[in-house]
């Protein structure tokens, strides 16, 4: 058996999972232990001594590791039928493989199994090779209908219970490529292993276990009243099984009407695992639909673990987790759909970019605004041929449009060409706590309207989301006369985070209390049939300084963005830094630990400082200062503090010299960790009469305290956005995503 040290070489998740299987005993123990020894650097000699194995085994395993790493280990040494087979552990492979239908002779040759056996299992759930998956689960009676969602899951010591919801018609083909990867699935195994390995309480069994599992399935009902549900046991370790599932059933229908009839108990396919179902069934929900991103598996995992840290602490409770809305359960809130459908712009996109060589064109003329065919091949380093025919096809399509000729000291006048502005037009939503915002740009980012309309944070998801779409609507039509059908690119919608870029889904931002888990792209999607990407807020206002700011902002600069909070968005080597989630940008924890501010159980602090209209109207108010007629923390009281501290008023002055001190820090954080030279502070709050306070203190931090402050200066800047500069920079991301040259690596969810 290896020893516990690490084992140079492996990455660290991979090492993880070799020590697990190494552990226990199974088909996997000798593979892993393999590995395990020959990343320590021992001989497939000694290897073979110490495990008590051939030397061909041994090289064996050693070659499908390096070949193809733990997938490798998985594959048996010989295709062919076993003894049993996991029909479920066939679909997954065959869901998770790249692109979503992984071929049949692919998965046989990965699980072991004949071609034939593998082609009859898909033929069985009904998952077509090259096309969405459309199944028929075959539990015991079948799961009706072809759209499936995993609904929620019930554990206690005895049984688990998996809830499954359908709808009769599959919902379409997924717009998001499936994330839910091994990392998730194993994590989630581990947490059921550890809840199922406990002894079982007395509490926990017989009737009261019975009626806890029925409370669980009412309360599901009444939570999800638009979908069908279905209870599958995935194991129960009472004798009597069959006689439990029918009292379950029985005792389900003495619930009240509401839920009377609403869920239906089923059990395993004939043919499949409990552990092989379920990750089946997960990866069924993530290919179909794009709200069931990893996000909602981590969520489960980490119930179960909680649970698991909690036992034993007093009276048991069972896991009772149930998935929050799923996108249908809110059709209600899409009033006018239809009528939307026809009234939006239809969104076409004409400009069908071919190559990347030709936004390495676009991009070029764009940083400079008016460029020859020369310079353009100087820069970007093609030939003068290739620049010449990718400016004839750009020129035809409208895109680049010729400008005035320039005089050459030799030769024939040289002919500029510049961006044609009404070649593109997008739309650019911020929602805001207090305010939304929607803005028409074009392709110059010059502003063709603007349309904003004032909201309380505590407005339903319904009524807000409908104001939403009314206001982006409004603006389509006012900018309808400047905006061509076919250069409409599509519509940009920047929230505050934390947001699920993979599914669209917003995830109860802290200032915006009745949103929780609300799929705002979804929703939108139903009413605006055109392109619809959704950004977090301080992200859009960064791609929208790199898109208005031209060759201003052409090296890498991090956004301070002041608005309801304080975020950040950074440009790091020629594109928006996104982070693993889309999230990057959380500032308040920076400045929260450069303050040493952390809550009573380690956690850090959520400062006032990094919410500048509630902080600095209270630091104003506690030096004297009173704004008349207006509330503390509103956008009217903090302007009126701004106006006070340009007039010179003390106390307006120093709240907002301790805000932007606050600020700082966490900037400072950011310049040394990143070693960049560029600040850009930007947003609603960063308004005119307070904009020297916050450059001057943030710039004097970033320059006095860095670690390398000898070897550069730090330039802090004003934004070129407007006060919408949220809003413009959700219409940037959407020419970002057409127009600028990037070079495909992880997938973005």
């Amino acid at each position: 058996m290896p020893d516990a040290q690490p084992a140079g070489g492996l990455p660290p998740e991979a090492h993880a999972r070799l020590r697990r299987w190494a552990q226990q005993d199974g088909p996997m123990t000798t593979r892993a232990r393999v590995v395990l020894l020959a990343a320590q650097g021992l001989r497939d000699a000694e290897i073979a001594r110490r495990l008590g194995v051939s030397r061909q085994t041994v090289g064996t395993w050693r070659h499908r590791w390096q070949g193809a790493g733990l997938a490798g280990l998985r594959q048996r040494p010989r295709t062919g039928r076993p003894a049993t087979v996991d029909e479920a552990e066939v679909v997954t492979r065959t869901l998770l493989a790249p692109g979503g239908s992984g071929a049949s002779r692919a998965i046989a040759r990965e699980v072991g199994l004949s071609h034939a056996t593998v082609a009859a299992i898909r033929r069985r759930w009904r998952l077509a090779p090259d096309g969405p998956p459309a199944p028929h689960v075959p539990t015991r009676p079948p799961l009706p209908g072809a759209d499936i969602w995993v609904m929620g899951l019930y554990v206690d010591q005895q049984r688990a219970v998996l809830l499954a919801g359908t709808r009769p018609a599959a919902s379409g083909p997924a717009t998001a490529a499936a994330v839910i990867g091994e990392d998730v699935l194993d994590g989630l195994d581990r947490a059921l292993d550890a809840v199922r390995g406990t002894a079982v309480p007395r509490t926990a069994t017989g009737a009261d276990g019975t009626q806890a599992l029925i409370r669980y399935l009412a309360a599901a009902a009444e939570h999800h009243p638009d979908i069908a549900l279905h209870a599958v046991t995935l194991w129960d370790t009472a004798q009597d099984t069959a006689r439990r599932t029918h009292q379950e059933a029985d005792a389900a229908r003495t619930r009240p009407p509401a839920a009377a009839g609403r869920v239906t108990f089923h059990q395993l396919p004939a043919r499949s695992t409990w552990r092989g179902f379920l990750h089946a069934m997960i990866a069924l929900d993530g290919t179909s639909h794009p709200e069931s991103s990893r996000r909602v598996y981590l969520d489960l995992t980490s119930a179960l673990e909680r649970h698991g840290a909690v036992r034993g602490a007093g009276p048991y409770a069972p896991v009772c987790w149930l998935r929050g809305h799923v996108a249908e359960h809110l059709r209600a809130l899409r009033t006018g759909a239809g009528a939307a459908r026809r009234g939006a712009s239809s969104g076409v996109n004409q400009i069908d970019l071919g190559s990347f060589n030709e936004c390495v064109v676009i991009e070029t003329v764009r940083l400079s605004g008016s460029i020859t065919r020369g310079e353009i091949a100087h820069r970007t380093g093609l030939t003068q041929q290739s620049v010449s025919r990718i400016a004839r096809s750009l020129l035809d399509r409208g895109i680049l449009v010729e400008d005035a000729q320039r005089r050459a000291t030799s030769g024939k006048p040289r002919t500029p060409v510049r961006l044609c502005g009404t070649a593109a037009h997008a739309l650019g939503l911020h929602i805001d706590p207090e305010v939304l915002t929607a803005v028409v740009i074009d392709l110059d980012g010059s502003l063709v309207c603007t349309c904003t309309r004032p909201v309380s944070a505590e407005i339903e998801p319904g009524e807000f989301v409908g104001q939403a779409v009314a206001l982006a609507r409004e603006a389509l039509e006012n900018a309808r006369g400047a905006v061509r059908d076919d250069g409409f690119l599509g519509i940009g919608v920047a929230v505050p985070g934390p947001v699920d870029i993979a599914s669209g889904t917003v995830l109860a931002p802290p200032l915006l209390s009745a949103w929780d888990d609300l799929p705002l792209l979804y929703l939108l999607k139903d009413h605006f049939p055109c392109p619809v990407i959704i950004e977090k807020d301080s992200l859009a206002a960064a791609a929208g300084e790199r898109w208005i700011g031209r060759d201003r902002r052409a090296r890498d600069f991090a956004y301070l963005y002041l608005g309801t909070g304080v975020g950040s968005g950074l440009y790091l080597n020629g594109d928006l830094y996104r982070g693993v989630s889309a999230n990057a940008g959380e500032f308040g924890q920076l400045c929260a630990l450069a303050l040493h501010r952390v809550d009573a159980d380690g956690r850090p602090e959520i400062l006032p400082e990094c919410n500048p209209p509630v902080s600095v109207t209270g630091l104003a108010a506690r030096g004297g200062l009173r704004a008349p007629g207006a509330a503390l923390g509103s956008t009217a009281a903090y302007r009126a503090v701004g106006r006070a501290a340009a007039a010179g008023d003390p106390a307006a002055v120093a709240a907002l010299r301790e805000v932007a001190g606050a600020v700082g820090r966490g900037a400072l954080g950011l310049v040394d960790l990143l070693d960049i030279d560029l600040l850009v502070l930007g947003g609603p709050f960063f308004t005119e009469d307070v904009a020297e306070f916050y450059l001057d203190e943030i710039g004097r931090t970033v320059n006095d305290f860095p670690t390398a402050r000898r070897l550069r200066r730090v330039e802090v800047e004003r934004s070129v956005l407007s006060a919408e500069a949220a809003a413009v920079g959700a219409a940037s991301t959407i020419f970002h995503a057409t127009f600028a040259p990037r070079l495909r690596g992880r997938a973005r969810g």
